[in-house]
């Protein structure tokens, strides 16, 4: 294991020289641009920022649905010594604008579906803006004449640095150090709002000389990218990882329906996939679940020479729907159904669970699937330490702390909530809570701002109550809250799961009172619900599909 971070940008150029002539980023029924294109676009994109006077340490914000063009300005940004701020495109337009405005950037690079909803006079530091399309980079807003002048000026400018061909020599990037800052990640927020995370260069290498370790991607293997790049799972675990191991990364076009997912699983067969639990749950419950409940197969199930046919079938079909060419599934970003995970362990489905928080650039747990857990969220990760803020921390949960490479350098100008996170020996305080076997397996219990206290004085943990009731009838999320010290459930269930079900207004609200009781025979007394509420519509998630349930404490009931 190596201690001692290189320079990320080195083994973003070392990528680039060595898979030159491979296909790289592909905007899935668009375009695709290999390792010596993106070395070009790049090359081009330090042009503008030398012109537009960009000094190292200036901020340049990315905001727009994944593109080849979003990830190469990004790998721009950090060869040139500038610091990303990547901006989920799910954020309100003021949000966004907040963002950019707090970040103090100096450039903003926007998609096309972003751009109209944005006010340009209310970022009024920005010098530019620029379009992310699938044509080169256009000027969108210049403030300056050195701005207007580089974009108006590009392929001359280039032609003349590079007069007979752009060449792999030609490619020399700044060369960062561990603790410099490389990326402001404004993090999408279930408790609160967001906060600007600012990570180093030590933590992108780590992270993903991590991953170069352990997953074994070989050039000219192929991934789908689904998940948001602005958020750090995403960027790291679809994108900067394979980037360095000379992989193909398809971009989806269009929005990641389930036939569309299908498709291009079906078309890519992507070697890792990397999936909120959302994906997969949605997955299991309409593809598998309905199999394994059928009665010819219940049967078989509980015919001894006839159980492991039957489970490596259902087994084979699942990897199928993937694609049927990866190596593992990698869940993360938010908790994972114990209901569906037993599913998948039972069956030997080749998934696993990791753990990671935007503040550690992502990554703090992970096992590979054939070594993992069922029910943990895997092992600390090179370069990184785990502990439990408890008595007994196999038995007696306590909050998460870690402390390594990974872990971001603080808030941006917001130096009470790093004190407040970061101690003086080093440990990031997660806020998630836990215990850790004598393994070292890492199994989350919680978070501490979701705790509510019984009426005795329990702690109760309503992930534990929200993982019951979601296995139940008819819930398709559900969210615990408290008020007077008695517990709620609120309920949405899936219109057209009611409607197949043919189940009345009346009916849904007769089968939520069974859903009722028979989950408070499956809790202690103190965790006990006291009704369920149904909810007309979603609950509102953040761009990993973790609710925002802060926003529900106070909901009616």
């Amino acid at each position: 294991m190596i201690t001692e971070p290189k320079s990320f940008n080195a083994c973003i150029q070392e990528s680039l020289q060595k898979h030159w002539d491979l296909d790289a980023l592909t905007d899935y029924g668009v375009q695709t641009f290999q390792y010596k294109d993106v070395a070009r676009i790049i090359e081009k994109l330090h042009i503008i920022f030398d012109i537009c006077g960009v000094q190292h340490g200036d901020k340049v914000a990315i905001c727009g649905r994944n593109s080849a063009r979003w990830g190469i300005t990004f790998l721009a940004t950090l060869t040139y010594g500038a610091v990303a701020v990547p901006i989920l495109n799910e954020f309100h337009p003021e949000q966004i604008q907040d963002i950019v405005n707090h970040s103090e950037a100096k450039l903003l690079f926007v998609g096309d579906i972003v751009w109209p909803k944005l006010n340009p006079d209310k970022m009024p530091n920005l010098e530019g803006i620029f379009g992310i399309t699938n044509e080169e980079y256009s000027l969108l807003v210049g403030r300056t004449e050195k701005v207007r002048f580089s974009r108006e000026n590009l392929n001359r400018l280039f032609g003349e640095k590079f007069p007979v061909n752009f060449r792999k020599k030609h490619i020399q990037y700044y060369i960062d150090k561990p603790d410099e800052l490389a990326v402001l990640n404004y993090t999408s927020g279930t408790t609160s709002n967001s906060k600007a995370v600012m990570l180093p260069f030590r933590a992108l290498w780590s992270n993903t000389d991590f991953a170069i370790d352990v997953l074994k991607l070989n050039p000219g293997d192929k991934v789908l990218s689904m998940l948001p790049m602005a958020h750090m799972y995403g960027l790291t675990f679809e994108f900067l990882f394979e980037f360095m191991c000379g992989v193909h990364i398809y971009f989806l076009s269009k929005s990641p329906s389930p036939a569309v997912l299908m498709g291009a699983f079906a078309n890519i067969k992507p070697r890792l996939i990397i999936a909120v639990p959302l994906i997969i749950e949605k997955v299991v419950r309409k593809a598998v679940l309905p199999k394994l409940q059928t009665p010819a197969v219940k049967l078989a199930l509980h015919t001894p020479f006839l159980r492991e046919r039957v489970k490596a079938e259902v087994c084979h079909k699942l990897q199928a729907a993937f694609g049927g060419n990866f190596i593992e599934i990698v869940v993360g970003g938010a908790a994972f159904s114990q209901d569906i995970e037993t599913v998948l362990h039972d069956i030997n489905f080749n998934y696993t669970v990791g753990y990671g928080t935007t503040e550690c650039a992502p990554l703090i747990g992970y096992s590979s699937w054939d070594t993992f857990k069922q029910g943990s969220c895997g092992r600390p990760v090179h370069r990184m330490e785990v502990r439990i803020d408890s008595v007994d921390p196999q038995k007696v949960i306590g909050e998460i702390l870690v402390r390594g490479m990974n872990v971001m350098l603080g808030y941006y100008k917001n130096d009470e909530a790093t004190t407040a996170t970061l101690d003086k020996d080093g440990w990031y305080h997660t806020g998630d809570l836990g215990v850790i076997d004598a393994e070292g397996n890492i199994f989350i219990k919680g978070r501490s701002k979701n705790m509510l206290l019984g009426a005795n004085g329990q702690n109760i943990y309503p992930e534990e109550i929200e993982d019951k009731l979601g296995a139940l009838p008819y819930v398709t999320e559900c969210v615990v809250i408290q008020h007077d010290q008695k517990l709620y459930g609120l309920v949405y269930s899936d219109p057209e799961e009611v409607k197949a079900g043919g189940l009345s207004d009346a009916m849904l609200e007769a089968q939520m009172e069974e859903n009722r009781q028979q989950l408070n025979q499956l809790v202690p007394s103190y965790a006990r619900v006291h009704a369920i509420k149904l909810v007309p519509e979603e609950f509102e998630k953040t761009p990993k599909k973790s609710i925002r349930r802060y926003k529900y404490m106070n909901y009616p009931v």
